[in-house]
């Protein structure tokens, strides 16, 4: 009787063994992708990177996998160093201006040069086309990492994105399934299984999967969702308890989360799928009536129209707005948490407080003004918070627009990817005709980067020489800022651009960048070109330490004893005049 029991326990149990030998074997022999959030840097010892295989993991079709940036910070936080998480989807990653447009770029630098002698590290994990699945689980495995803040921009896709309840037909109205589905993916026989079955759904479909169609049609499966419908409510849950969740565990690690309301375009986008409400008035009627009062100058019964378009439009591209009442009741019933108010400050830059093409440049995708916008909500939401010191030489909002190093290339750039986008379902906006003329420089470049001919750094690089062949100075500053933004792990950005400062006579800005590389990297000619610049500025409580440095490490035949001994003495005179 106990044999027999025995037996029937092994018959029970070896279906199980067979499969776990065989996840063995696939992870021994190197089949699959390890989809863990973060991985080491292959190119940098002690560094952490975004894995570029995590999305797969909400992806159905691993096809329409999206990937992030690649932003290095090290495994163990250098101290001092103020560590900023960001997590979204493609408004947080700065779509259509996927470099230098973004918002945590329009901070990081902001903080770069109001801070000058702080370190901060502004990390963007956002993925286009992912929800608050993506964000939860994000933001979870960064506190391994030691956040001093978490920043979150999303709600966007909480129905066609990836594990949104549309694009999971069903599975996501349950958070027991989909995250169920999610862990399944990690597993290198669901891996196995996902190839062969898309492979022969390949071969067998009339319909072959077009990667040039965009990913928004790709991802829109289930295209009208009516609103107040069960698919409606399910999205509205599924964010609720996904956001609850993230603050819990964000609070219980005592890590702020700044959460920021949501924007979308009421009054420049027509409904994308119009259906009669109970009463008959269609999304189309409502946003006719929005542009009739519009016209009239009727601002508050405009407003109230176009929203109704939106909350109507049955294909939900656009955040509805039960999600910011949402988000504002999670900021005032979390602990730590703090509601960043974007959406009044876009108002405030809108006529009639209306959002559109001021701030817009489609559904949801804010313009360079829009996303100036939006890091100044969440600077000014840092600095409420009281995250951020007291700044000595604030640079005002004005000065950062006109600042920012975003070239010309970055800006053609976004235009011409959201030509491409228009141009396609479900907008379905002609291309305009190509003027017949020579392109400039800037155009070409910004044309090779949208078909992926170049990289973006190759064309930095070739437009830093372009300006250097015009003899132009502050383009040249420009790109290299740019350059370090993008790659702040580099020495020789920071120092490029402290050169190019001082030759434009821009010595407190020089010393910033100069004094961020010698930070990074000691080294002699940081601390010398970091002396002549202070005492330049007759600073010389700022320049001894560099004077003592560079005494100490001297590669020169010149004697620095008796600079050091004279700068001691104008420090000691200063010191007594006061």
């Amino acid at each position: 009787m106990k044999r027999k029991s025995l037996f029937k326990l092994i018959a029970v149990l070896m279906p199980f063994l067979v499969l776990i030998i065989l996840e063995g074997a696939l992870r021994l022999f190197g089949y699959g992708h390890d989809l863990a959030v973060f991985v080491e840097d292959p190119a940098r010892t002690g560094y952490m990177v975004l894995n570029q295989h995590a999305s797969k993991r909400y992806f159905a079709n691993q096809k329409n996998a999206t990937y992030g940036n690649a932003e290095p910070f090290r495994a163990k936080k250098t101290p001092g160093t103020f560590r900023i998480f960001v997590l979204g989807e493609s408004t947080t990653i700065g779509y259509p201006y996927m470099n230098n447009g973004s918002f945590h770029r329009w901070l990081q630098y902001r903080l770069l040069q109001t801070f000058p002698e702080r370190d901060f590290e502004v990390i963007n994990l956002s993925l286009t086309a992912v929800n608050s699945y993506t964000v939860l689980d994000f933001g979870k495995a960064v506190l391994g990492y030691e956040p001093d803040a978490v920043l979150v921009y999303t709600g966007h896709n909480e129905y066609y994105g990836a594990m949104g309840v549309a694009a999971t037909k069903g599975i996501g109205y349950s958070r027991i399934l989909a995250r169920c589905l999610m862990n399944l993916r990690g597993m290198r026989i669901t891996q196995l299984i996902a190839s062969l079955t898309d492979g022969v759904a390949a071969l067998m479909s009339v319909n072959k999967l077009d990667l040039r169609e965009n990913l928004m049609k790709r991802m829109a499966s289930d295209q009208q969702i009516a609103f107040g419908s069960a698919a409606y409510n399910a999205g509205l849950d599924q964010y609720k308890e996904n956001m609850n969740e993230l603050a819990d565990a964000l609070r219980a690690k005592g890590v702020p989360l700044l959460i920021s309301n949501l924007v979308s375009n009421e009054k420049d986008l027509k409904p994308f799928i119009s259906i009669p409400e109970g009463k008959g008035k269609s999304a189309d009627a409502h946003y006719q009536s929005g542009i009739d009062l519009y016209k009239q100058a009727n601002y508050t019964g405009a407003k109230k129209e176009f929203v109704l378009a939106k909350e109507l439009d049955a294909l939900r591209f656009r955040a509805p707005e039960a999600l910011n009442v949402m988000i504002k009741q999670i900021a005032q019933t979390h602990k730590g948490v703090t509601l960043v108010d974007a959406r009044s400050l876009f108002e405030q830059h809108s006529t009639g407080g209306i959002l559109g093409s001021e701030t817009l440049l489609e559904h949801v995708h804010p313009n360079l003004a829009g996303y100036a916008l939006l890091s100044e909500a969440f600077y000014q939401t840092l600095q409420k918070a009281k995250l951020l010191p007291v700044p000595a030489n604030e640079m005002p909002f004005e000065i950062l627009k006109k600042q920012m190093p975003i070239t010309l290339v970055d800006s053609l750039k976004g235009a011409y990817e959201m030509m491409i986008l228009k141009e396609g379902w479900p907008f379905n906006i002609p291309m305009p005709a190509a003027e017949k003329r020579e392109k400039t420089e800037e155009e070409k470049l910004a044309g090779a980067l949208v078909v992926k001919q170049i990289s973006w750094r190759d064309a930095m690089a070739r437009l830093q020489q372009h300006y250097a062949a015009l003899k132009d100075t502050a383009q040249m500053l420009r790109v290299t800022e740019a350059l370090a933004l993008d790659d702040p792990l580099n020495t020789v950005h920071w120092d490029n651009a402290g050169k190019l400062s001082a030759a434009l006579g821009w010595n407190r800005q020089a010393v910033g960048y100069f004094s961020k590389a010698f930070r990074m990297e000691n080294s002699f000619e940081r601390a010398r070109m970091l002396f002549v610049l202070l005492l330049k500025m007759d600073q010389p409580e700022e320049a001894l330490p560099y004077v003592t440095y560079a005494a100490a490490h001297n590669t020169t035949r010149f004697d620095l004893g008796g600079l050091q001994a004279f700068v001691q003495q104008q420090v000691e005179a200063k010191q007594q005049r006061r």
